[in-house]
């Protein structure tokens, strides 16, 4: 079983810079992204969702997002894949980078998971 990092925001540009920065701590860990709707604006897109989970290499994927819509656009793809999606309602940068850096130390997901609570700021 393999796990990756994948990235939903409604700015493209944030979409595109947090996987450089986790890729600082976490070169083998398979990270994609989606970001902005399919006309690059401001907004999320569930064709580029589904082209970021299919473009990961894992099996299963722990996804982080920014806002609300972007959670509804992530539960809908979910259910359109064979992978398994991790969501987690946490703050965006922070938890993917705890998250890809302990990937990358092999961390075992129960305790990946016990690491993220504290950083979990959405209802």
């Amino acid at each position: 079983m393999s796990y990756g990092i994948l990235i939903v925001s409604h700015v493209p540009e944030i979409a595109a810079g947090v996987p450089k920065l986790l890729q600082q701590v976490a070169a083998d860990v398979s990270i994609t992204a989606a970001g902005g709707t399919d006309e690059q604006e401001i907004g999320t897109s569930l064709e580029k969702i589904n082209q970021a989970i299919a473009a990961n290499q894992a099996d299963e994927l722990l996804a982080f997002y920014d806002l609300g819509s972007a959670r509804m656009n992530l539960e809908m793809a979910a259910e359109m894949t064979t992978k398994k999606i991790h969501l987690y309602d946490t703050a965006l940068v922070e938890s993917s980078y705890v998250a890809a850096s302990l990937l990358q130390a092999g961390v075992a997901l129960a305790a990946i998971e016990k690491q993220l609570e504290p950083l979990k700021i959405k209802q």
